[in-house]
């Protein structure tokens, strides 16, 4: 995926997210979780093509968090900046992850690995 990835390629499978962890519904399909701060410009171009990729695919969610709120969540998935994308498989499993602003085409093939 676009920006730096930091990891979730290695064949093994990521950490498992619940719904109950992002305070909403897990997608279909695929989810891409997006952990955001305020004063975050890369993170308002992220939100936009998140939320474009998320109605061009059936089943794929986007659920945008805010790291701040949530510093618990960011500290045990190791969220070190923002925007920070993770896009789990239908299961909650986390199969990339990516640091900065992603291109959609690169969030489009991240998502062929999640579904």
């Amino acid at each position: 995926m676009g920006g730096q990835d930091d990891g979730g390629r290695s064949g093994h499978p990521g950490p498992r997210i619940e719904a109950a962890d992002l305070g909403e519904e897990l997608g279909a399909r695929a989810t891409l979780v997006q952990f955001s701060s305020a004063f975050c410009a890369p993170c308002r171009a992220t939100r936009r093509v998140l939320d474009e990729v998320a109605r061009m695919v059936p089943g794929v969610a986007h659920v945008e968090i805010d790291a701040e709120a949530h510093l618990e969540l960011v500290r045990s998935l190791g969220v070190r900046k923002t925007p920070t994308v993770l896009v789990l498989d239908a299961g909650g499993r986390v199969v990339r992850r990516a640091v900065g602003q992603p291109r959609k085409a690169d969030v489009i093939a991240a998502l062929g690995e999640a579904v």
